[in-house]
């Protein structure tokens, strides 16, 4: 091919970032696969304070966390992708309604590990074979969550938006509604420049955590978080934080869902592949509750979801019925007083006390 290498590169650099949006991602930048201090300090400083609970993966593998090529020595580019999520509803609607359940915007449709990977294989196919035309051999590998990979300070240093005080991914054009992936390549592409931040005096994140999580701005202690207590959390909700969660079972909304830069977002833009299911929108907490593992398996065939298992699910389903005061689902709890699964079991204990306290008659 005509020119220096230098110019194949670019050109090669420029194709990628259309072809990334063809494939579906709606934000693409590109940062250095190298070591960077910030970065590495600030996961030591999270590990060393405990904050990341029972989550042992991440001390465990915490060196290829901090740095790419301690993971993969070749790497030389890191390609930084988000494909949007956005809601075309209210994530915080179901605030208040006992008899409903709050499942976390992201987990109403399809999982979407087998998207978003299956849209990064496609991209690294692509520009394996794009480089091989310009006389160029790629190495490539891809990344969706579940490696030892930091993907949003690396969205951040390769300008695909900034690590909000809530921690998460925040783009001026799409929100807080991103998933992230990204490929590792033995290509040496131009990084972009990193995103500056842009949450000003705003902490409106902050101020909306039920549990209190944020220790101080950009710091979070996962657990406090509802989001890990739901899902990454095994044994019984510490009680402190069981009347906080109110109806959420799985996941929470609420530090995303009032920034002020989602206003931007535009559920348009969201994937169909991440359509919210009709049946996850505004679910029954007493149909939740009645849930065998075949019923489990069955309704969550597909989704994020399914990952926890039925015990843990129901667990966090009999929390929110001890904080719905609905005197419907009494009966559907004391059904899982006996459970076999000794944390399903306490969970019931307590929801049913919560129940019967709170429709005593007054006086």
């Amino acid at each position: 091919m005509n020119g220096s290498s230098a110019d194949r590169l670019e050109r090669l650099r420029q194709a990628l970032l259309a072809q990334a949006r063809k494939e579906g991602f709606v934000a693409a930048g590109i940062a250095s696969a190298g070591e960077e201090p910030r970065r590495i300090a600030r996961l030591k400083g999270w590990l060393d304070d405990g904050r990341h609970g029972s989550m042992g993966w991440m001390e465990d593998r915490a060196d290829q966390r901090a740095a790419p090529q301690t993971l993969w020595p070749e790497a030389q580019s890191v390609i930084a992708l988000g494909m949007s999520y956005a809601p075309g509803h209210d994530p915080l609607a179901l605030e208040g309604q006992g008899d409903r359940a709050r499942i976390s915007v992201y987990a109403q449709g399809r999982d979407y590990h087998d998207t978003v990977k299956k849209a990064l294989k496609r991209l690294a196919r692509w520009l394996v074979e794009e480089a091989r035309r310009e006389g160029i051999e790629a190495g490539v590998k891809v990344f969706v969550d579940t490696a030892p990979v930091m993907e949003k300070p690396l969205g951040e240093a390769a300008g695909i938006g900034w690590q909000g005080k809530h921690t998460n991914m925040v783009s001026r054009t799409h929100g807080s509604w991103l998933f992230l992936g990204a490929i590792y390549t033995t290509l040496p592409l131009r990084a972009d420049d990193i995103h500056q931040d842009r949450c000003g005096s705003c902490s409106a994140c902050l101020d909306a955590c039920p549990t209190n999580a944020f220790p101080a701005p950009r710091q979070l202690d996962a657990r406090r978080c509802i989001s890990y207590l739901t899902i990454e959390h095994k044994g019984p909700i510490p009680e402190e934080f069981r009347k906080p969660m109110g109806n959420r079972i799985y996941g929470c909304d609420d530090c995303l869902a009032v920034c002020p830069w989602n206003s931007f977002a535009q559920s348009a833009a969201a994937n169909r592949a991440f359509l919210p299911r009709a049946e996850l929108v505004a679910p029954r907490l007493a149909e939740l509750l009645a849930l065998d593992d075949a019923g489990f398996r069955a309704l969550f065939s597909g989704s994020p979801i399914k990952r926890i298992g039925r015990d843990r699910f129901v667990r966090n389903c009999l929390i929110a019925a001890g904080n719905s005061g609905d005197a419907v689902l009494i009966e559907p709890v004391a059904a899982l007083l006996d459970d076999p699964d000794p944390v399903v079991a306490e969970a019931a204990n307590w929801a049913l006390a919560q129940l019967e306290q709170a429709l005593q008659p007054a006086g």
